[in-house]
Formats: structure tokens, sequence, C-alpha cells
């Protein structure tokens, strides 16, 4: 062992600390290197791209929605527009106590205290500083409220914007419809790009239907906003030209109805208080003159957003004033169907123009002990087809429908439009029922009530038992008549138009087979009959037809709901109003060119030719010219 050896080596010390250096230096290098190169990559090489990705984060997307198109009448007067409004509006970030701002709003009536929780729940779904709306329309002394109590409430304002608004509410409510805010169901149906921006939707009649011509296209503009998505005041200008430009909405198409307000007007004035409807056509075309439900309602609200008390009220409502009955009623069509069933009788030899039967008040059928009345107890005495359609003879029809059979009239009644679709171009329109044989094997599950019975098609023959159809129907058979055969299927459009050019797109007549009688002679006689019911001696309808200008044919009917005892009498009196029989009465004119058809039904109305009939002549009256008649 070297006792002198040295106790620390600094040069072997030394290279060692410098290599590491040396070493600490590559590494650095290399780090500084690797960080250089990637900001080279970022910087220079991909910078195009990440700059369109920051972009991304910084500028958002906002859909602009497009102004939804009008809605006129034929003589161009406005049905349904849009009407800058101020709404209210409450932004969740800027209100320390949500709850106590509501109640004081509410004390002030400016939203329904039933609609607090609502609001509430709105408020919690969204961003902060996303604005919900608290009212869609404000009236001027609501505004003028707000602005003197406006210090008081942090966060909340009114702001600009256009509501749906229908300026003919109740006389126009059925056939237009309304439009209503969006729900679930409207967005699985609908494009949700298209409507990113729109808050309503068409939910009924015209507004439904024509909500791809109505809505327009959505457009979109840029935002510039911050990491939290909030929007920051930035000019245009100052955006990258990589981005894509603004791009306006267009807005909707206009729309031009066939139908005509004041003929809207007099029928919804001629039902006030009563439940029912009144549909009018044009037979040479198909177009809808008038369509009319009631009772009616302010389809307003629905545009503005009712509180829950108002909804409830309409929904409750035993009259059911939201119940489209033109569309939707399915109803007995009772004796209107006489001249049809007449000309089915006659075109398959079921009887003939000279064929009389003695009305004694009653029928049985044979074998059997059971009566079927006729209206009058005391029967019309001896009549041929001109009498019982005239005086609208029940037992006639009786005694020749069981020639008839129930199958041809049902298949002759299909022929005019009734028990089918009419495929007008409004939403929600019913069947109805033309029953036959086969239908009631497939309509009953028990053996027993599969049996077609004959008394069954005694009271089809008047147009009782199974039988059901709207008063669209009824309207469209009744110009089917007026034109000796010729059908069209009704329609309200009439024509669209382009907001921005102006240049309109008329609707072209859409023709339906005809009904096939193959003798022409009988339609006239089947028309002269309806022509004696309004202006003849012994018509059911003379009195309302009495002193016209003009030559006119209809045909009345009474579509019982309740039953009466087979020794009993039906007192009108005494039967409970919502019990009553229904009045319904069919109409055209003039007799050798007609230009209109009109179906009424009064529910509970009890009779056609005292209570429908007038309406009636009121609606052709006006529409042909005439001094309207007293109703």
């Amino acid at each position: 062992m070297d006792l002198f050896a040295p106790i620390k080596d600094h040069h072997h010390e030394k290279r060692i600390f410098v290599s590491r250096i040396f070493l600490s230096v590559v590494i650095s290098i290399l780090l500084l290197g690797t960080v250089v190169a990637r900001l080279v990559q970022l910087q220079v090489i991909e910078h195009e791209q990440f700059s369109e990705l920051s972009q991304g984060n910084r500028v958002r997307t906002e859909a602009v929605p497009p102004i939804r198109g009008l809605i006129y009448d034929r003589k161009g007067r406005i049905l349904a527009e849009n009407l800058p409004a101020y709404q209210l509006e409450l932004i969740p970030e800027q209100i320390s106590d949500i709850d106590d701002t509501l109640e004081r709003l509410a004390r002030l009536r400016l939203i329904a205290a039933d609609e607090i929780e609502r609001i509430k729940s709105l408020a919690k779904q969204g961003p902060r500083f996303k604005p919900v709306t608290l009212r869609f329309r404000l009236n001027d002394d609501e505004i003028s409220d707000f602005a003197i109590h406006r210090h008081r409430f942090p966060g909340v304002d009114f702001q600009p914007r256009l509501v749906r608004h229908y300026p003919n509410a109740k006389y126009t409510a059925h056939a237009i419809g309304y439009v209503g805010a969006l729900s679930s169901n409207d967005l699985q149906r609908l494009d949700a790009a298209e409507y990113a921006g729109t808050a309503h939707t068409g939910k009924t009649g015209i507004e439904y239907a024509n909500e791809a011509k109505l809505h327009g296209d959505t457009g979109f503009r840029k935002l510039v906003t911050n990491a939290r998505g909030r929007q920051i005041p930035t000019d245009p200008r100052d955006l990258p030209d990589t981005l894509p430009a603004n791009e306006s909405p267009e807005p909707g198409e206009n729309i031009y109805l066939s139908i005509d307000l004041d003929l809207q007007k007099i029928a919804t004035d001629a039902l006030e208080g009563q439940r029912g409807s009144a549909v009018a056509i044009d037979p040479r075309n198909g177009e809808i003159l008038a369509l009319v439900s009631a009772p009616s309602f302010d389809p307003n609200l629905f545009a503005l957003g009712m509180t829950n008390a108002q909804f409830s009220s309409l929904q409750n409502d035993q009259d059911r004033p939201l119940f489209n009955r033109a569309v939707r009623g399915n109803y007995p069509p009772g004796s209107t169907i006489k001249p049809m069933l007449a000309l089915a009788a006659l075109e398959i030899g079921a009887t003939n123009l000279t064929r009389r039967t003695l009305c004694i008040g009653h029928y049985s059928l044979p074998g059997s002990s059971h009566r079927y009345r006729d209206w009058i107890p005391q029967g019309h005495g001896e009549v041929d087809l001109h009498d019982a359609i005239e005086q609208s003879c029940d037992v006639y029809f009786y005694e020749i429908s069981r020639k008839i059979g129930i199958d041809n009239i049902h298949d002759y009644l299909l022929e005019f439009g009734l028990g089918q679709f009419t495929g007008v171009d409004i939403s929600g329109e019913k069947k109805g029922l033309m029953p036959s044989i086969k239908w009631k094997r497939n309509a009953f599950r028990e053996r027993a009530d599969q049996t077609w019975f004959p008394g069954e098609t005694v009271i089809a023959s008047i147009g009782q038992g199974y039988m059901l159809a709207t008063p669209l129907q009824l309207a469209n058979a009744v110009a089917a008549l007026a034109t000796r055969g010729k059908r069209y299927r009704p329609h309200m459009v009439a024509a669209t138009e382009d907001p921005m050019s102006g240049e309109r797109d008329l609707i072209s007549p859409e023709a339906l087979p005809d009904v096939s009688i193959n003798n022409e002679f009988y339609w006239e006689r089947v028309i002269g009959a309806m022509n004696g019911v309004m202006q003849g001696a012994r018509g059911t309808a003379r009195a309302v037809g009495e002193g016209a200008d003009y030559d006119m044919a209809g045909k009345s009917g009474t579509a019982q709901i309740f039953s009466v005892a087979q020794d009993d009498e039906y007192d009108e009196e005494e039967v409970a109003l919502r019990l009553r029989d229904h009045a319904l009465f069919i109409a055209f004119a003039p007799l050798d060119d007609p230009q209109i058809a009109v179906a009424i039904v009064v529910e509970n109305g009890a009779s056609g030719s005292r209570v429908a009939a007038p309406i009636a002549r009121a609606i052709m009256d006006h529409h042909l010219g005439f001094a309207a008649s007293a109703l």
C-alpha cells in the first residue's frame, strides 16, 4: 500500500465534470432544436391549418331565421302576416335572485304566476348568458309599465322581433291554422339545421300543410366569441378572409288561397253560438271558397305563447273550439244523400221516373212488424221520385233501398266522394264511413255482429246507421251533382308567390274520375227535384229559396243521434240540447251554370231546412252578388 497516494484526483474529476458539461450542452441543444423545429412546424409549415382551427374556436356561426311567407285570400287580403313586436327577455347570469325577480314581474302582471316554474326550468337548461323569453309580445301599456320599473330589474329587458299575426283570427282559424313553439316531435320530422334559428312552426291547417313553402331557407352570420362562448363586439372587416361570408336567409313563399274572407265572415257569424261547419266549393275547379268550423278560437294565442290556464281552458271546453269540424267532423249525412241515391236507383233499375209509392208515414219490411217512420207522421200520400226528393219522403227511399242493396249504395256514394279522403291540401282530414257487407264482416270481431241485416239497408237509405261523412265530403259531393258528375279535388291553395321577384305559380285544378251515370236525362230530373226543394210549391226549404233572383238546387237533411222508442214521438223541446238531431243542408247555384256548392252542418240544430238552409242561402247570395238574405 502506497502511503503517499493522493486522496483526491483533481484531473480525473475535471475530466468527469467537463464530460458532464458537454453532455448537458448537447442535450440542451437537442431539446432546443426540437422546440425550434416544432415552432417552425406550427408557425411556418402548418400555420394555415392551425390558424383556421384557432378561428374556429374564436368565431361562432349563428343561424339567422328567415321571414315566414304571408298568406292572402282570393282577393289579396292578408290572412297571416308578420308584425314587429317587443318580447320580454331575461339573462340569468345578470340576476342574483331569479325567484324574487320573477315574483316581482308577476306582481306587475308582466308574466303569469303559473309560468314561473317553467321559466326557471328554461333558465337552467342553457348557458347563463343566453336570454330566456318571458313574453313573446308586449302591448304599449306593458312596455310603458316596464320602462318605469326597468331600473328595478337588472338582467330583464325587451327586444324587438317578428311574430305571426292573424288579423281575422276567429274567421280563419280552422282554415289557416296556426303556428306554435317547436316541440321535440317537430324537430324529429323537420330538418334541425333549417330550424336552428326558428322558434315556431306550423301546427294545423295551411300553416302546417305548407310549412316547407312558408318557412324559407335559414341563413347564418359569424360571431366572435370568447372562451366561454360569449359574443365579443368585433368589426366584421377584421375577420380573416379565409372564413366563409355571411349568408342571408331567404324568405318563405307567399301563399294565395281560394277562400273568400267575406264568405268566411258570413258563415262564421251565422254559426255564432252554435256548433257546426260550413264549406263552400267552386264546382268548376274544386277551389274551396269558404271553410268554417264553429266555435272558433284565437290562433294568435298559439303564436304568442299562451299560459297553462289559457290552454287548459281551450282543451277542456265541451264545445271543442280547437276541433276542425269541417274536415274532421264525422256526421250521419241524413237525407242529403237522397239525390245521389236516386241517381243510383235509376241507373241500376231499382226505380224509374214514373213509379209512385203511397207514403202512410211508416214502412215495414215483409214479415216484420217493426215500423221505420217517416219524418211526417201522417205520411206524404202518393209520391214519385221528384216528390220524394222535393218533400224528402223517407218511405219512398225505404222501399227502393231493398232493390238497390247496401253494396250498390256503398259503391255509388263512394263515386261522389263520400266515405273516403278528398285529398284536400290541409292537414287532419277524416275519412268518414260508407258501410257495406264486406265492411261489417271485417269491422266486428263477434260472428253474430258480422251479419248485415235488411233493416240496416233501410236506415242507410236515409243516411243513418253506420254511415258517416264530413262537411267537406258533402260539399264535394254536391259539387259533383252541380256539374252533372264532373269532379275535382278540393283545394285551398290557389297560387304561390316568390316574395323577391313577385312571380306567381298558379295551382291547376286536379280532375277526379267522373260519376258514372250513363243516362244524362237522370241528372236533369234529379237536379230538377232539388230545385223543387228550394223553389217548388211543396219543397222542404221553399221558405229559404223564396224570392231569390236566381235558380238554385238544394237538399235538407236531419241526422238522428238520439233513438226514440217505437211507439214514442220525437219532441224537440223535450230532448236535451246535445241529443237533438243534427241539421244539414247541401245546395248549389245557379242551376244551369253552377258557380258555388255549399254544405252546412249545425250540430243539434234539429231542422236542416229551418236552421242550416238560411246559412247556405246567405253564402250563395253574397258569392253571386245578390243582396244577402236575412238569417
